[in-house]
């Protein structure tokens, strides 16, 4: 017998994953495992008529041969195969899009995509594999959930590929909408409650992070939705919750982080868990109920991360071209022609005041306003960031300001300079390591 299953919690990333793979595996029987996500609950009430799924306990194990393990690479996140470990005489096969993992399979497909399905996707396209409307709707359900409708940082060009592939294989978007829901009802609600009523804040390795422990009794869905939303609220870099199962001794930590370089999977990885450099999760007994001891375990993994994070001091220009407020607007002109800028701070004795670029010359309707001091024209400036923040940091005050440059500051002196092409630079790796 060969089998395909998937993780425990299924959601439509690993469902979408298990009916494709069937399709690659023709012989192959697909296990869907006893839990699984709301969202999935509510299509598979409506489309179950359509796929001939078995459960973990309608399976003997010792006639399995062949082992198909989707959107996963972890013998525990498996629901009932445990006893399949230890067999020399099993065929594994993984497709999956995580790091990590502790099944040694015969084969692995991992290239990193923002979904898994994305792979089995792409292998479908190659063999001309035939899909009818639904089966496409339900892959693209899973590309879209796992990567944000392809607005994650995870997504890769494959993942968009892939998308358009299934929407010209008629894949129904008003379907999708209606199943790509975000559970969020009374228990999820109450949770949240309770993280906000004091959350800890930490500063850590420059990071602004966020902590909140909650006890919780038996199965709650869909606490990740309910840690995005306390990242929202707390607008930090990064985000944690901690949940405590009393009666099961047991204890999960949810993450979520939004600085560039706080890789969250990589952090739960160190805990046995997993996940995506946005989002990780792990749970292990714990008989314990100190949640600092939790928040301090997780601040000394991100103060000993030893990924090193890039900061406006490592692409800013310096030292700075700036002029005085009294700098007449025609010695401005020659200084931005010689120096080939495009705009430079103003200055009032050491302190920034301001900013003034080319475009402001537009406000010039006379010869003689060429006589006239740059603070007649300049932009006022209190907009400026310190040397440690991160590329992305400026280029957000950038759009909201709309502003070309930001000053760097370091212990309320200028140090150097940010630009829009600073910042691109950066983004399309056009300056050197």
């Amino acid at each position: 017998m060969q089998i395909v299953t998937t993780h425990k919690g299924t959601d439509f990333d690993g469902l979408a994953s298990l009916i494709a793979a069937t399709m690659i595996y023709p012989d192959a029987v697909p296990v869907l495992p006893k839990s699984v996500n709301a969202n999935v609950r509510a299509f598979m009430a409506i489309h179950k008529d359509l796929f001939e799924i078995l459960h973990p306990r309608e399976i003997n194990l010792d006639e399995v041969t062949q082992l198909i393990v989707v959107d996963t690479n972890s013998w525990k996140r498996l629901d009932g195969f445990a006893p399949l470990k230890d067999r020399n005489d099993l065929t594994i096969h993984v497709w999956d899009h995580h790091d990590g993992g502790d099944i040694e399979a015969d084969m692995v497909r991992n290239e990193g995509y923002g979904s898994a399905v994305t792979h089995l996707i792409l292998e479908l396209e190659s063999r001309r594999m035939v899909l009818t409307p639904i089966l496409a709707t339900l892959f693209l359900i899973g590309i879209y959930e796992d990567t944000g409708s392809l607005t994650y940082p995870s997504t890769t060009p494959e993942d968009a590929r892939a998308v358009a592939w299934l929407l010209d294989r008629k894949a129904d978007l008003t379907v999708l909408s209606g199943f790509l829901k975000q559970a969020y009802g009374e228990k999820q609600k109450s949770v949240l409650f309770e993280m906000m009523k004091n959350p800890d804040r930490r500063k850590v390795n420059g990071y602004t992070l966020s902590f909140a422990a909650v006890p919780v009794e038996g199965y709650v869905a869909n606490l990740s939705v309910v840690v995005n939303m306390f990242l929202d609220l707390e607008n930090s870099d990064a985000a944690f919750g901690v949940f405590f199962d009393g009666e099961g001794n047991k204890c999960m930590i949810i993450g979520r982080s939004k600085a560039e370089h706080l890789d969250m999977g990589k952090l739960m990885r160190n805990l046995g868990g997993g996940g995506h450099p946005g989002a990780g999760a792990a749970q292990f007994k714990s008989d314990f109920h100190n949640p600092d001891a939790v928040f301090t375990m997780l601040s000394n993994l991100v103060e000993n991360d030893q990924v090193a994070s890039v900061q406006l001091g490592d692409i800013m220009s310096f030292p700075v071209v700036s002029v005085e407020t009294t700098t007449p607007m025609e010695d401005l002109g020659q200084l931005l022609r010689e120096r080939g800028c495009t705009g430079v701070p103003v200055t009032d004795n050491g302190k920034v005041v301001g900013v003034i670029s080319r475009r402001d010359f537009k406000k010039l309707r006379k010869d003689k306003q060429l006589k006239s001091p740059v603070k007649a024209y300049m932009t006022p400036s209190v907009v400026e960031i310190e040397a440690e923040k991160s590329p992305l940091e400026a280029a957000r005050l950038m759009i909201k300001h709309d502003i070309g440059r930001v000053p760097v500051v370091e212990n309320g002196e200028m140090i150097g300079i940010v630009t829009r092409t600073d910042v691109m630079r950066y983004y399309y790796d056009l300056i050197p390591d």
